[in-house]
């Protein structure tokens, strides 16, 4: 028998029961559509992810101290210094910036307007360029301003807004808890990267932060503490080796070795890799529940195909007397099955990426429709087929000819 006549005669005979062909092909379906969609929201995930890291600047190598808590009334022992991002910065060769960042949060005023839990955030002069930052009025704060901790603050975009409205704030003052500041520079509009909203800041020299907003009984002995440094490599340096002379640096300046180092050195790269291989376990597990549909699926192609030879038992009997082939018959049964889990297949590879940017659209995460998962679920939907098929076909090549004609 002919391919294309096998294919017109099970194509026919799937015609003939409409719903029941369709409720068989419906597992397939929705296994194909829900691997489809859950791959891409474990994609778009991982991307949105990426993007995030990367927008927090370029070439970045993110040095992380490491406390040890003392006993009550005692100073936590070990992590990093102010004084070790000036080390760095002019200590290193393949440095071109260093950021130092301290946090605290306090109620700001503008006249009449009162904002409470504002996140205050101290910084060095490298900052809008290491977080590839803009600023849209005014100028960012100097090296003099940290040196002489003076009260300047630059606002970001929406928190501008929120406290003058259309007035240019460059020149205007605001309090920050009790300290008056003065504002000398708005920046361009960056928006909410991860869970941080960089508009909504209050952007101060960082040695105002240390002194006003987050002062340590234990700084004139042991220095400012910080929990991170940011370090923006030069694209031409080599990066193991910067990173290397990073290390010697700063455990002869904290007297450790590496082995007990109170730092950990990070470059965006491992940050991203360890989310990959996170996000990548993720989507396997997403894909192998997903593909529990479509097995269940194939065994609803086997149960309708075995009961298909039953009810057409006689059939296969006249088929035979006419001169078909075990061959033929087989073909004829597993040709059949194969169309099932490949129009099947289709009809969830269109459902499957209608439903990821619907699933988008409703949800607001991110999906990435990728051609690997519709190759994957496709593929699989026809193996699927062929396997679960191939049983019922070779129990339709295998009846007798002349039991078969006497079936009722």
């Amino acid at each position: 028998m002919k391919l294309s006549e096998a294919m017109r005669i099970s194509w026919d005979a799937i015609l003939k029961n409409k719903v029941r062909s369709f409720l068989t092909m419906l597992g397939v379906i929705i296994g194909v559509a829900a691997v489809i969609i859950m791959v891409g929201i474990s994609a778009g995930t991982e991307a949105t992810i990426q993007e995030q890291i990367t927008s927090l600047g370029s070439n970045l190598v993110f040095v992380q101290g490491a406390f040890s808590r003392g006993g009550p009334g005692q100073p936590q022992t070990g992590g990093l210094v102010f004084d070790d991002a000036a080390a760095i910065q002019n200590g290193i060769d393949g440095v071109t910036a260093v950021v130092v960042e301290q946090y605290s949060t306090e109620t700001v005023k503008a006249g009449d307007v009162t904002l409470e839990d504002v996140e205050i955030l101290g910084t060095t002069t490298g900052f809008p360029a290491v977080r590839d930052m803009e600023i849209a009025d005014g100028r960012y704060f100097t090296d003099a301003d940290i040196d002489r901790k003076q009260k300047v603050a630059v606002l970001g975009f929406s928190l501008a807004e929120e406290l003058f409205g259309d007035t240019d704030p460059v020149g205007q003052y605001i309090t920050i808890g009790t300290t008056h500041v003065a504002v000398i520079g708005k920046l361009a509009e960056k928006g909410l990267v991860g869970n941080t909203d960089y508009d909504a800041r209050v952007y101060l020299p960082i040695s105002v932060v240390f002194q006003k907003f987050t002062p340590s009984m234990f700084a004139r002995f042991m220095g400012d503490r910080v929990r991170m440094i940011y370090v923006e490599m030069d694209p031409k340096a080599n990066l193991d080796d910067v990173i290397t002379q990073m290390e010697l640096l700063l455990v002869k300046r904290h007297n450790v070795t590496l082995e007990t180092a109170d730092f950990t050195v990070t470059t965006q790269q491992d940050i991203i890799i360890t989310q990959e291989s996170t996000t990548a376990a993720f989507r396997s597990l997403l894909g192998w529940v997903a593909g529990v549909s479509l097995i269940v699926g194939g065994i609803g192609i086997m149960n309708i195909m075995l009961v298909s030879v039953t009810e057409r038992t006689r059939e296969i009997g006249i088929r035979q007397s006419v001169g078909a082939t075990p061959d033929d018959i087989r073909m004829q049964f597993l040709t059949e099955a194969l169309l099932l889990s490949i129009v099947g297949g289709l009809i969830g590879t269109v459902m499957g990426v209608a439903g990821s940017y619907i699933f988008a659209i409703l949800s607001g995460m991110r999906t990435v429709v990728m051609a690997s998962s519709i190759l994957l679920a496709f593929t699989s939907a026809a193996a699927v087929g062929a396997f679960f098929g191939y049983y019922p076909a070779k129990q339709a090549a295998q009846l007798d000819p002349i039991e078969a004609l006497r079936y009722e």
